[in-house]
């Protein structure tokens, strides 16, 4: 038995990031999701976002590898929207994600930041978020692949 407390903080945006999200029907979206990782045997603690994209807060099981299990995450949401007839726009998910962890005396302050996304984004654009979270966590962007989909 391993033992393992690894707080992830993913964040993936619509393709293009295009508003196919409507605000009505995201909560349906968020229990889906949280179904995908309930599933998968891991725990989501928050998951939140705008029209264009989702912050997930989540341990996930020490048998998954993180790229597998954002893959899952999306293709299976992915195939559950372009079925529901309440996201009549939605087009898939982009194709890349970030994601970092967290030590587990941050998780309220994350829980905090994904509760306030709406009000949040009143004042900043998705991609000042994105660019920020990847410097925050010291990640060198390149700008021919930064948000290209």
């Amino acid at each position: 038995m391993s033992y393992t407390k690894l707080l992830y903080h993913a964040v993936f945006c619509t393709k293009y990031r295009k508003n196919t999200i409507p605000k009505t029907h995201e909560k349906a979206l968020y229990a889906y999701i949280m179904g995908i990782i309930d599933n998968k045997k891991s725990k989501l603690y928050r998951i939140g976002g705008t029209e264009n994209h989702l912050h997930l807060l989540f341990d996930m099981h020490p048998t998954f590898a993180l790229s597998d299990f954002m893959r899952e995450i999306k293709e299976h949401s992915s195939k559950w929207l372009g079925q529901n007839q309440n996201f009549p726009n939605f087009e898939g998910w982009a194709v890349s994600f970030a994601a970092f962890t967290y030590n587990l005396n941050e998780k309220q302050t994350i829980i905090n930041y994904i509760k306030n996304q709406k009000e949040h984004h009143k004042t900043v654009s998705f991609e000042e978020e994105y660019r920020q979270f990847l410097i925050d966590n010291g990640v060198e962007i390149d700008e021919k692949y930064f948000l290209k989909e």
